[in-house]
C-alpha cells in the first residue's frame, strides 16, 4: 500500500525544481529558437541530476489515516451544518 503524503508534499518538491529552473537559467536567459531552449533546459536537468538528493518521506502511514479521519470528520460537520 502506498499513502501519498500530506499537504501534497512531493508537489512542493517539483514546484521547487520548476523555480529553480526559471531563477536560475531561464529568467534572464536569452534563447533565439526553442532547440536552443531546449538545449538550455536539458543541460539544466543534466547538471542538476549529476548530484541527486533522493526525498525520504518520514511520515508514518498511521498519522496520515489519522489526519484524514479528522479532516473527514471536520468536513462532514461542515457540510452538516450547511444543510441544516
Amino acid at each position: 500500500v502506498h499513502f501519498t503524503p500530506t499537504s501534497a508534499s512531493w508537489l512542493n518538491m517539483v514546484e521547487r525544481f520548476f523555480r529553480d529552473l526559471t531563477t536560475d537559467r531561464l529568467r534572464r536567459g536569452v534563447f533565439r529558437s526553442v532547440p536552443e531552449l531546449i538545449d538550455a533546459i536539458e543541460t539544466y536537468a543534466e547538471h542538476h541530476n549529476e548530484d541527486p538528493k533522493p526525498f525520504i518521506w518520514t511520515a508514518k502511514a498511521k498519522d496520515i489515516l489519522q489526519k484524514v479521519i479528522r479532516a473527514n470528520a471536520k468536513l462532514s460537520s461542515k457540510q452538516n451544518e450547511a444543510l441544516h
